[in-house]
């Protein structure tokens, strides 16, 4: 497929931006987030599931920037508080509390607690600005540590121990977290069928009028 798409990241997160950007290395596709386009309203995160804050997300970028737009939703379900943080899992410390503090957060939350299991799910969303979208869903199993570890990735990512690895998701490189990640098998599904992505978002992307002057004009 010849002609390059740019492709919108409904997300001003550096981190999940190069995540993306990597593992769609080699298409056609022009990967920019919104911090590319200057100020643009925020998209208020209400729904009751991630499939939802996806789509809610996805759809409005797109609609706003007139560009295709990929957007995911994802958070840390844990067994033992019910499923929770959930889709609060960025706001679960606060709104504007940082990565250190939603894991200090969490592993208060968890003092005490034998079942240490949890799980990141992951909801990608790619829309048109005529609404219509593609949903991928994925999901990661590990277990909350007993504290954090590691330097790399971002969220949680410092207090989610991924047994097959023996190591906390910011323990392992960008690349051997995208193997096995919620968001790397998400998209990684994606890649599989990134021909027919790219078919599908030409065509439903809207086509743009051409008004010509002239003697047609009255």
């Amino acid at each position: 497929m010849a002609d390059t798409i740019f492709l919108v990241i409904a997300t001003r997160n550096s981190g999940k931006t190069a995540e993306i950007r990597e593992l769609l290395k080699g298409y056609p596709v022009q990967i920019r987030n919104v911090e590319d386009f200057g100020p643009i309203p925020e998209v208020k995160e209400d729904g009751q599931t991630f499939e939802e804050n996806a789509y809610k997300k996805a759809s409005f970028t797109a609609r706003v920037l007139g560009l295709p737009a990929l957007a995911d939703d994802s958070g840390l379900v844990v067994e033992t508080l019910g499923g929770a943080p959930g889709v609060y899992s960025a706001r679960f410390a606060g709104d504007h509390a940082t990565d250190a503090e939603r894991c200090a957060r969490l592993l208060t939350e968890m003092a005490g607690k034998t079942d240490r299991r949890a799980a990141f799910e992951c909801v990608v969303s790619i829309a048109v600005p005529t609404g219509q979208a593609l949903t991928y869903e994925a999901r990661c199993e590990g277990l909350i540590a007993e504290k954090p570890a590691g330097r790399n990735g971002f969220g949680y990512d410092p207090i989610f121990y991924y047994p097959p690895l023996k190591r906390t998701f910011a323990e392992l490189t960008r690349t051997e977290k995208s193997l096995v990640s919620h968001r790397g098998k998400a998209l990684a599904e994606i890649k599989g069928e990134m021909e027919k992505v790219l078919v599908w978002i030409q065509q439903h992307m809207p086509v743009v009028e051409k008004f010509h002057q002239g003697s047609e004009m009255k």
